[in-house]
């Protein structure tokens, strides 16, 4: 691991405008990623995570607005012109969505779709990318990769296509992948395929991942770090053992209490995060976990809080943060897929 972080994220804003106003779905965000490291990125439906990724990949809609900085191998992405961006997009930077039947174009067939990438950003042959095609099928786990080629997508099953869009996102060596709710949709059983599946290929390959989800148990044993986003804020970033053994902000507190764990006692119920997320275009002032929150003061929403170190790469936006060893903080194997 260098110094140099792969992917640096300085003081992001994603404004987005609606009917009810500007939408600030991601409000002031930070944070490295190393080449080789898998982040995880969790929170609520609706915290910011996929504008997040969308923010950096450049695919934001027309009438939204992005400040900030955005540092992929020295270069400012939010910085260049469409057709830069667009040469990076797939060969440099790779994006998993949520929906592969949606994001599949519905009239093409898998192998057009796998090899036009290849030829366009690596100058490959037909043959050659063709060849490269059954190949990272059969990396992904695809069986009769020759027959899969010629299928449209509606002829393939929610985990094949999930597993063709993780080929494609693979096709050109990408140095990041940013792997958005991957899972979405499938059953219990190919989820936990498709995410061993990420995890593996990320580690063959040395390549970065951004793991996004709202599902704590995705991330706990498939990243080394994790960033905890709510309405738009980083709340809590850090080692991911260091995070699920003691969080330090009360809302990654409070989502950990809701989870089930292995050791959780049978027909006990689980806790709740009272209220709800906060309006996107009118959010509290300081902390926006503060009106769900049971330990809130008065600096909680004025001024607020600001992001401070509470350990080795452990970072926190509480004033009243969680105790370390306190006897209220979760414990215990989450229940993972």
């Amino acid at each position: 691991m260098t110094d140099t972080p792969l992917l640096h994220v300085r003081n992001l804003h994603a404004y987005i405008g609606s009917d009810r106003g500007v939408v600030r779905a991601v409000d002031d965000v930070s944070f490295k990623l190393a080449s080789s490291a898998a982040l995880g990125v969790v929170g609520e439906s609706g915290s910011g995570k996929s504008v997040m990724a969308r923010a950096i990949m450049g695919l934001m809609p027309a009438h939204s607005a992005q400040t900030g900085e955005v540092y992929f191998q020295g270069r400012d992405l939010l910085a260049l012109k469409q057709k830069e961006r667009e040469a990076i997009w797939g060969k440099q930077i790779a994006m998993v969505f949520q929906d592969p039947g949606r994001s599949l174009n519905p009239v093409v067939r898998v192998e057009r779709q796998l090899t036009e990438g290849m030829r366009r950003h690596l100058g490959v042959s037909s043959s050659e990318a063709r060849a490269r095609a059954l190949s990272l099928l059969e990396e992904v786990g695809v069986p009769d990769p020759e027959r899969r080629l010629r299928n449209y997508p509606h002829e393939l099953s929610g985990g094949m296509r999930q597993r063709v869009m993780l080929a494609i996102a693979l096709a050109c060596e990408p140095d990041l992948l940013i792997a958005d709710e991957p899972t979405t949709a499938l059953d219990v059983t190919i989820q936990r395929q498709i995410l061993d599946l990420l995890r593996d290929v990320q580690r063959k390959r040395g390549m970065a991942l951004m793991l996004i989800s709202h599902d704590l148990a995705v991330v706990a044993g498939r990243t080394d770090r994790v960033a905890v986003m709510y309405s738009g804020k980083l709340a809590e970033i850090g080692a991911t053992r260091a995070v699920f053994d003691a969080p330090r902000h009360r809302y990654t507190h409070a989502l950990l209490g809701a989870t089930p764990t292995l050791d959780h006692e049978r027909h006990t119920p689980l806790n709740l995060i009272a209220g709800s997320l906060p309006t996107p275009t009118d959010p509290p002032p300081g902390c926006r976990f503060a009106p769900r929150c049971g330990f809130v003061e008065a600096a909680c929403t004025d001024p607020g809080p600001v992001m401070e170190l509470v350990g080795p790469d452990h970072a926190v936006a509480c004033i009243n943060s969680v105790p370390v060893g306190a006897d209220d903080v979760v414990g215990g194997e989450l229940v993972g897929r």
